[in-house]
């Protein structure tokens, strides 16, 4: 996907450290995003999709995080503060909408703060985990973070206080 200014496009691992940069002040205790590890977005660079401006700089990211078989999770959305306000994030979670569609995911879920940003893309609010019974005893046994809060687990409240739970269906 391109615009006039920025493109998006799949991240490499060149990009890992940009995304990190972007990342790192909207981390930790009482922030939006929880504290990734440099080698954890290593790990997952190939979940993400990049925002690259004219001059080649990483000016925003956002993952699409697979949960189950129809089931999949938009995560670390970020664009840098100098890029706010220029349709960056909603360019980077449609395209990351159409790689559901191209999995064959039928639900996007999302754990947000950003509660209109996400409506504006067909996301609403949930209050119950959308998965029958079956299917959260497979996904209990997952050791990632983002599944535990989809599952709403108490070893991970903390980190969905304030939170709204969101899915789309495609």
């Amino acid at each position: 996907m391109t615009s006039a200014t920025f493109a998006v496009r799949p991240a490499q691992t060149a990009d890992v450290k940009a995304i990190q940069a972007i990342r790192t002040p909207l981390e930790g205790t009482g922030k939006k995003l929880l504290h990734h590890d440099l080698v954890a977005l290593y790990e997952k660079v190939q979940e993400f999709l990049v925002a690259e401006d004219e001059d080649g700089n990483v000016i925003g990211a956002g993952a699409l995080h697979v949960m189950w078989q129809d089931l999949g999770e938009v995560r670390s959305l970020v664009v840098a503060e100098s890029a706010r306000g220029k349709g960056v994030g909603h360019s980077i979670v449609s395209a990351l909408l159409e790689r559901a569609k191209d999995l064959g995911i039928k639900r996007v879920f999302c754990l947000t703060f950003e509660v209109s940003f996400f409506e504006k893309h067909g996301f609403e609010t949930i209050s119950d985990i959308p998965v029958d019974h079956e299917t959260f005893e497979e996904m209990v046994r997952s050791t990632d973070d983002g599944i535990a809060e989809f599952l709403d687990l108490a070893r991970v409240k903390q980190n969905t206080l304030g939170n709204t739970r969101m899915l789309k269906l495609l």
